[in-house]
């Protein structure tokens, strides 16, 4: 809805700049009236087809395009800009949403590993081999994992409601909050060395910006306009009917065409007023368009620097799931030699689950780091090199 609005409002604009660059051209128009003489005695029927031309000297014609065709880039940077925050919400509610479901199907697993805890502390508690502690241990374990499920339960609700409005939806879809382990979206390994500052030029503040720049030039030239004579042409062909004689007038067929001219005499000084002060106009639009660009690289530069963080706790949580993961297999064969029993199985299991959990974070804090970093460049794209070395080979 939020881009429905904003094409909207593109359409808008670009009809108005059509309707701006008309204006200097020759217009037409057709009148019918009835009016008395100066001594009250006649009445008159007039029919007229006039024409009027604005001829827009001294850059007014050519200032008031420029400021239509501004206003028509500051709307199309509008509706880029909410493209832009359209397609990073989707996916980030669709990447919280599977985040959710991960978690969820991660601690149903571990509520598996905590009830066989659970019954394999009882049992050695009533064998005399295990101690009462344990027990507790256990069930105090297995509580605060059913307890745990209430945040991630919570997310997958909330970003299901989110991606629906998002998607113009009435209601969630009932497959996206369906149990399950959900889709694993962990990004391929990538790097930048370098990103090209012109890529920041196509983020949608910065050209808006640019587009008030033009449009200030515009209104500095428009005022300067204003400061000399105004000139335009302006014909008529009068049809007239005497009605109270109920005669026509002799000479009701002549045409008139002449020039307009308006010549700034007393008002002067407020036309120059009005040039100063959309000066000062353009000087803000430039200060706001280098704030604008400032601000774009210090985004920019933070979402990089993010990225790269959240690539490193990715891969060090990678790293050590590998070993925990090789651990617990020497536990399970451990387990099946007899050298140990399953309840001793169990924590290097659980443990492996829960860094899993703690990958399967990370894995999604670097992908909302790199959807941080597609609306900090404002949706660009990549150079072709570097699009083709971040490409995954898988799909």
């Amino acid at each position: 809805l939020d881009l429905a609005i904003a094409t909207h409002r593109l359409q808008e604009a670009r009809l108005q700049a059509g309707r701006a660059a008309v204006q200097v051209r020759p217009s037409f128009g057709a009148g019918a009236r009835t009016l008395q003489d100066i001594s009250a005695t006649d009445t008159y029927f007039h029919a007229s087809i006039d024409m009027v031309w604005e001829l827009g000297l001294f850059g007014a014609g050519e200032s008031t395009r420029a400021a239509a065709d501004a206003e028509a880039e500051a709307s199309q940077s509008d509706r880029q800009g909410v493209r832009v925050a359209v397609v990073a919400d989707v996916v980030r509610n669709y990447l919280d949403l599977q985040a959710a479901r991960r978690q969820l199907d991660l601690l149903d697993r571990m509520a598996v590993l905590d009830a066989r805890s659970l019954e394999l502390a009882q049992v050695r508690q009533r064998t005399r081999t295990g101690a009462a502690d344990d027990v507790a241990q256990a069930s105090a374990q297995a509580a605060q994992t059913r307890a745990a499920r209430a945040a991630p339960q919570e997310a997958a609700a909330r970003a299901a409601q989110a991606l629906s409005v998002v998607l113009g939806r009435v209601a969630p879809d009932p497959a996206w909050t369906a149990p399950g382990p959900g889709e694993p979206l962990a990004l391929a390994p990538f790097a930048f060395s370098a990103l090209p500052a012109d890529l920041l030029r196509t983020r949608p503040d910065v050209q808006a910006a640019e587009a008030g720049m033009r449009k200030a030039a515009a209104g500095v030239g428009l005022a300067r306009s204003e400061l000399y004579p105004r000139i335009a042409i302006t014909g008529s062909l009068l049809y007239a009917y005497n009605i109270t004689q109920n005669r026509r007038l002799v000479s009701d067929n002549v045409p008139a065409i002449g020039p307009v001219i308006d010549i700034p005499l007393f008002d002067w000084g407020r036309r120059r007023m009005q040039v100063d002060a959309q000066q000062q106009a353009f000087e803000a639009a430039v200060a706001a368009h280098e704030r604008t660009v400032r601000t774009a690289v210090a985004e920019a530069e933070g979402a990089l620097a993010a990225l790269a963080a959240q690539q490193a706790r990715a891969s060090a949580l990678a790293d050590a799931a590998a070993a925990w993961n090789g651990r617990s297999a020497a536990a399970g064969t451990r387990v099946r030699l007899g050298l140990a029993s399953a309840y001793d199985a169990l924590a290097p299991q659980r443990a492996l689950l829960q860094l899993q959990q703690d990958e399967a974070t990370a894995q999604d804090a670097q992908a909302l780091a790199f959807i941080a970093l597609y609306k900090a460049l404002g949706g660009a794209p990549l150079p072709p090199a570097q699009d083709a070395a971040a490409r995954p080979e898988a799909p």
